[in-house]
């Protein structure tokens, strides 16, 4: 799919797969040392870093505008946060959220479906909640696409992320 055709690869996320896909996600992206961070990368070079086998995460950022390009896999699913945070249990017992002033998502222009979720997970021996919202699209067929990510929280933090990808056999 390239241009404007429909979105042919709906991905409606249930709430126990949305938790756990979070939480998988959350171990991902705090597993990448700095240098190597997707969340940190600019410019996609790092989009690839250890990827796991059944799908596809895409990196948030740490706030303002990024554009990246980087290849996709054409037959995985693709996971990824519009805004998102997390923190550890010793921070606060309960889980923490933002106000959500703005959140969308579109795949060439086309809007996708977004989730709230709230979750657990643990990485070694640290509990920590993570709260977000969150976007799955199922496989893309091969070809360019664009993917347009926004959010923006009441308190002033906000994301505006570009990515160029290339769904294709990897």
């Amino acid at each position: 799919m390239s241009g404007t055709e429909s979105v042919d690869s709906v991905w409606e996320l249930n709430g126990e797969e949305g938790e756990e896909l979070a939480g998988r996600w959350w171990k991902w992206a705090l597993s990448a040392p700095d240098d190597l961070s997707p969340v940190q990368d600019l410019t996609g070079e790092h989009a690839a870093w250890k990827q796991p086998n059944d799908l596809w995460f895409l990196a948030g950022t740490y706030g303002g505008r990024v554009v990246r390009r980087c290849a996709v896999p054409f037959d995985r699913p693709l996971f990824f946060p519009v805004l998102n945070m997390q923190h550890t249990r010793a921070y606060s017992k309960v889980p923490q959220s933002l106000t959500v002033a703005e959140a969308t998502a579109s795949l060439n222009g086309l809007p996708l479906a977004l989730h709230e979720i709230s979750t657990s997970f643990r990485t070694g021996l640290t509990r920590r909640f993570a709260w977000g919202i969150w976007c799955g699209i199922g496989p893309l067929t091969p070809g360019e696409y664009v993917l347009e990510i926004r959010g923006r929280s009441t308190s002033g933090f906000w994301v505006d992320t570009s990515y160029h990808l290339e769904a294709k056999a990897l």
